[in-house]
C-alpha cells in the first residue's frame, strides 16, 4: 500500500479509506464458510420481507400493520383499540396511530359505547371492507402454512436455531410481533 507520507491531504482521506475497507473485508466471511451461507440466507430473508412490504404496499396502498388491523377488525366485529392491540400483538399506542390514519382515510369508524362513553370502538367502512377484500395475502401467512408441515421436532429445532440468531445480532430481548414486515409501525 502507498505511504500516507507520500501523499496530499484528501489523498490521505482515501489511503484511511482504503485501508478501512480492507480491514472490513478480512472481516466478512469468504464464499463457502457456514458463517457466509447464514449471513447471504439472512440477507435474503431481509429482501424477501422489503420486496413484500413494497408489493403490500403498492398494490393495496396499506402497510402490513393496516392490513392486520384491518382484518383484526373483520374478524372481531366493532372492538376496541385494546382487544385489537392483542390480536396483533402491537402497542395500543401503535395500534391507535395506526387507527387515526385508517380512520383519516375512511377506511374505519370510530363512535363511543353507549354504555360507556369513555370505551371507543372501531368498526369497517364499505371503504374498509373493499381496502380489505384488495389486500394481498401477507408474507407470514405463507411462512405459517409452510412451517405447519414440518413436524414439531423440526419447529423446534428452527425456533431454537433462529432465537440464537436473533441473540448474536444483538436482537434476543427485542418485543416484536408475529408478522413479517420491514417498515416499523407508525408508533411505539
Amino acid at each position: 500500500m502507498i505511504g500516507i507520507t507520500a501523499i496530499s491531504c484528501v489523498n490521505r482521506r482515501m489511503v484511511r479509506l482504503d485501508t478501512n475497507i480492507s480491514r472490513t473485508s478480512n472481516l466478512l466471511p469468504q464464499a463457502g464458510e457456514a458463517s457466509h451461507d447464514v449471513l447471504v440466507a439472512l440477507r435474503r430473508i431481509i429482501r424477501a420481507v422489503d420486496l413484500q412490504s413494497k408489493r403490500v404496499s403498492k398494490e393495496s396502498g396499506l402497510t402490513t400493520p393496516q392490513v392486520l388491523i384491518l382484518r383484526a377488525i373483520s374478524e372481531l366485529g366493532e372492538v376496541t383499540s385494546g382487544r385489537i392491540s392483542n390480536e396483533v400483538n402491537l402497542s395500543q399506542a401503535t395500534v391507535t396511530t395506526i387507527l387515526d390514519r385508517l380512520e383519516q382515510r375512511d377506511l374505519i369508524d370510530r363512535y363511543r359505547s353507549d354504555k360507556d362513553r369513555r370505551i371507543v370502538h372501531a368498526r369497517l367502512t364499505k371503504g374498509g371492507r373493499i381496502a380489505l377484500k384488495n389486500a394481498p395475502a401477507l408474507l407470514h401467512e405463507r411462512f405459517i402454512a409452510m412451517f405447519s408441515a414440518f413436524d414439531a421436532a423440526e419447529q423446534q429445532r428452527t425456533i431454537d436455531t433462529l432465537e440464537r440468531i436473533a441473540e448474536m445480532l444483538g436482537g434476543g430481548d427485542l418485543d416484536a410481533a408475529p408478522l413479517l414486515d420491514v417498515h416499523p409501525p407508525e408508533a411505539t
